[in-house]
């Protein structure tokens, strides 16, 4: 057996609070070999960023603690290494993507002059050399106008160009091990495929190993040679990428793989990690298939009865434009045509799928509905009222039949007032129920519904995860018994396990409380599963709607085609 690029012994990380130490590492082995890659993957809260950090020693010493039997890195010794002696490890030997570039940007220098300081500190060359060598490390990661972006700050850059940035200052001293924690979590398919094509393209060139961070086995079977899935802090299962995809033999591993949306059958519900690991699905993609896919019967009933209905919202050639504005006087030079002529209809207890690139115009189309953005021309139609005439009271009055869940579940929610105050407030606003005792007993079995306990009410959003506030977010919507929801990409920053119990959960309150769905992503596997039918969306406007299975099965327009094609797991491990 070749000796590994990285091995790790019996690695353990604790962690104080409040007095007490808690190990959330529990003595893991690793291996990455030159030129390969090992996916690591798990959920949040399961050890595998927290692993990668210790093995780097970017953890906070005072409120952790680090323990390992050897920590090899080429042939060298470095669990005992000094501080002075680990920074000359980091960015020269072991490099790190980190999974949000604008955090780990800083937002007060040029993107150029980021880079140019990582080689300027471990390599002895003049500023004009490392300036080069940034442009021609810009034009490596494939960045456009590299001359350009050397001089912009991370904020005048897309999400995908700040992650190629952060990928440029990663590779800039030829590191022997790339950890790349999450890079692609929050972009685009196609930005997500063409990242992991470029991190491929560099392995070939440059014969690094990488440790890439994932709770996404769909990204594993595009970039992964090697496996291994965490959870609790110890490693279930590890082998080659074709034997976890193909044959998991963990239950664990067995529910990542399932409760993520199939993209060629339609399921009634998604299995979720829980039910594996009680033992409930025992036949594997055979018994799920049997039990939970929807036949074509069934569907075609579905659709029957669906639109068999009048249209509860009508779009007609709907605009909003923002003004380009330059000079002393902010003359206007142009606009910015996010949603341009738009016309669709939505049928009462539809979903519609609404999916894109990011600035495609989507998120802007369904603030536009509601008149959180103001359309430029145009008109909405909502149960025969038209809203973009409506206004004051009547408008507030539209409000209580049409919400909106956000993306980003903690933004959304006040941070000072606790959750049953925040599910609450939209009653008190709208004048629905003004008694408190009343409202707090309505509100108790909101919480219920969505998954939480009564007893959550006094806490706040902070005490909760990610998929516990995407709940108060979506009770708080459900607060004024609307007809119509938005859902704007309300299930993109989760794990795929708990993705799969909000999706259920969606689609359980839409049966229960006849509700209507707009359902706005950029992940095309989630939008078929939730979807009757599917707009997409290019530059402000749709350029192919149609039934979501033929859509999927049959697309017609280039731009779907493209997006199809991106979708994670087509790769090695299929």
């Amino acid at each position: 057996m070749p000796t590994p690029l990285l091995s790790v012994r019996n690695l353990r990380v604790s962690f104080s609070r409040e007095g007490k130490w808690t190990e959330a590492v529990h003595g893991i082995d690793l291996d990455v070999m030159a030129g390969r890659t090992l996916g690591l993957v798990g959920e949040s809260g399961s050890g595998k960023s927290v692993s990668s950090l210790a093995v780097m020693r970017l953890l906070n010493d005072k409120i952790s603690r680090i323990s390992a039997d050897s920590v090899v890195i080429g042939g060298d010794e470095i669990k005992d290494y000094t501080e002075r002696q680990m920074a000359d490890v980091r960015g020269k030997r072991i490099a790190m993507i980190f999974q949000e570039p604008m955090t780990s940007l800083n937002p007060v220098y040029k993107c150029g002059y980021q880079v140019s300081e990582m080689i300027l500190q471990h390599e002895e060359v003049s500023k004009a050399e490392a300036k080069e060598r940034v442009v021609s490390l810009f034009k490596q990661v494939m960045l456009p106008r590299p001359e350009a972006i050397y001089d912009s700050y991370p904020h005048e850059l897309s999400g995908g160009q700040k992650q190629r940035v952060m990928i440029a200052m990663a590779i800039a001293c030829h590191p022997q091990l790339l950890i790349a924690d999450e890079p692609t979590t929050a972009l685009d398919v196609t930005v997500q495929l063409e990242i992991l094509k470029l991190l491929r393209k560099l392995q070939a060139e440059t014969g690094m190993g990488m440790i890439f961070i994932t709770h996404d086995l769909g990204v594993v079977a595009e970039i992964a040679d090697d496996v291994a899935v965490m959870h609790n802090g110890e490693i279930l299962e590890r082998g080659t990428v074709n034997d976890i995809l193909n044959h998991p033999q963990h239950p664990y591993t067995q529910g990542l793989l399932a409760c993520r949306p199939p993209i060629d059958v339609r399921l009634k519900r998604l299995p979720i990690v829980k039910e594996f690991l009680d033992g409930e699905w025992q036949g594997g993609k055979e018994q799920i298939l049997r039990d939970l896919q929807i036949t074509d019967e069934e569907r075609r009933a579905h659709l029957k009865q669906l639109y068999s209905r009048e249209p509860l919202l009508k779009v007609e050639h709907l605009q909003t434009w923002y003004p380009l504005r330059k000079g002393v006087f902010s003359r206007v030079y142009g606009h910015v045509k996010a949603v341009n002529d738009v016309s669709l209809e939505v049928y009462e207890g539809e979903t519609l799928g609404l999916v894109g690139e990011s600035g495609c115009g989507k998120t802007t189309l369904g603030r536009s509905i509601l008149r959180l953005a103001e359309p430029t021309g145009g008109k909405v139609w909502f149960d025969g009222i038209e809203v973009t005439a409506l206004k004051g009271q009547a408008l507030r009055d539209f409000r209580k039949q049409a919400q909106i869940v956000f993306q980003d579940p903690y933004s959304s929610l006040n941070p000072r007032l606790t959750i049953g105050e925040a599910i609450a407030e939209p009653m008190l606003v709208h004048g629905i129920e003004k008694d408190r005792k009343k409202s707090r007993t309505i509100v108790c079995d909101l919480l219920e519904q969505v998954g939480l306990k009564a007893e959550h009410y006094d806490r706040y959003p902070h005490e909760f995860s990610g998929g516990q506030r995407q709940r108060i977010c979506i009770a708080r919507a459900l607060a004024v018994n609307p007809r119509l929801v938005i859902c704007d990409e309300s299930v993109s920053a989760l794990d795929v396990s708990v993705q799969a119990q909000v999706l259920n959960l969606l689609n359980r309150l839409k049966a229960e409380r006849h509700l209507t769905y707009i359902f706005i992503s950029h992940d095309l596997s989630v939008v078929r599963f939730m979807s009757d039918r599917v707009v997409v969306m290019y530059n402000g406007k749709p350029v192919e709607m149609d039934d979501a299975d033929v859509l999927f099965e049959h697309p017609q327009n280039d731009y779907t085609k493209k997006l199809i094609a991106a979708l994670p797991g087509r790769g090695k491990g299929n």
